[in-house]
């Protein structure tokens, strides 16, 4: 995988509803990549961002760790960002909760989505290290929401078809500028 310059892709788009195969090798440009994959984030004061988010159909997250933790008021990471390889849920508590959602990807859209309290991920970090985490909150909401989009679903799906179609007439009228 090499780094190009990555720009956000914004719903309507069918690259977000494709499933992303997974990373079968750890390369230098991965680092890159997920540099990039900050970068965006950042600057649309984003949380989190799976590589579909930035045309990359790998099963690649960075979640900013660093910021959710001063957002929930939880003890920093021992690094900002949480860079994510090939998740793997494997398991989620029977506690679900409604928290409103957003996305990156369908700007100026939320809706209440109903998931998991808690989660625990088994994944590989840009180090190829095997790695395992529970997570609860912001930090497993995320994660969750992330993984969905590896998995070629967006949170809308997870609500009505009136809302949903609402939803996409707004975001058709944002990418043709009117």
């Amino acid at each position: 995988m090499e780094s190009k310059k990555l720009s956000l892709v914004i719903e309507p788009d069918i690259r977000l509803h494709q499933v992303s195969s997974k990373v079968e090798e750890i390369t230098p440009g991965l680092s890159a990549i997920f540099d990039e994959m900050a970068e965006i984030m950042s600057e649309y004061d984003g949380i989190g961002l799976a590589g579909v988010q930035v045309g990359i159909q790998k099963q690649i997250i960075i979640i900013d760790a660093g910021t959710i933790a001063m957002e929930t008021r939880q003890k920093a990471p021992a690094e900002r960002y949480l860079k994510i390889i090939n998740p793997e849920i494997i398991s989620v508590s029977e506690e679900k909760c409604f928290i409103e959602e957003g996305c990156l990807s369908l700007p100026s859209i939320f809706y209440d989505v109903e998931r998991p309290s808690s989660i625990s991920i088994r994944y590989t970090n840009e180090k190829g290290e095997k790695k395992e985490l529970s997570a609860d909150g912001l930090l497993a909401r995320c994660i969750e929401h992330e993984i969905d989009h590896l998995n070629g679903k967006v949170f809308t799906d997870y609500v009505g078809s009136l809302k949903r179609t609402l939803a996409i007439k707004k975001l058709k009228k944002i990418k043709s500028g009117k």
